[in-house]
């Protein structure tokens, strides 16, 4: 298993007024949460809006999505999972169907923020 604390990367990375904040995964104690689409995509939503809050912003700033899927069938659990965190107006959004490097994992979730002003 891939040591997540060990890679070479920031989890959350500030640019001007934009916040670049990494792939988020459905984690517990380093270790892939749930079998499932809908409970890897609320945890890793979570992950999300606990690096927000951390800079005192919420999904409500976020103002573009990458996504990446492992199966198209998983398509629809992700996307009800996600439209129930998210409101208009929407951030732009890409979705991907590709492998992940974690073993288990489901979905993983990068997004940029936003500060506010």
């Amino acid at each position: 298993m891939t040591n997540i604390s060990a890679l070479p990367l920031s989890m959350v990375r500030q640019a001007g007024d934009l916040v670049f904040i990494s792939g988020q995964l459905s984690l517990a104690d380093g270790k892939v949460f749930g079998d499932d689409i809908v409970t890897q995509t609320g945890r890793a939503l979570d992950g999300l809006e606990g690096h927000l809050a951390s800079l005192g912003l919420d999904l409500t700033d976020v103002v573009k999505t990458t996504i990446w899927i492992t199966s198209k069938e998983n398509f629809a659990g992700f996307n009800a999972t996600y439209a129930a965190r998210f409101s208009a107006p929407y951030p732009a959004r890409s979705t991907v169907v590709s492998d992940l490097v974690l073993d288990g994992a489901l979905v993983e979730i990068e997004a940029v923020a936003q500060l506010r002003r």
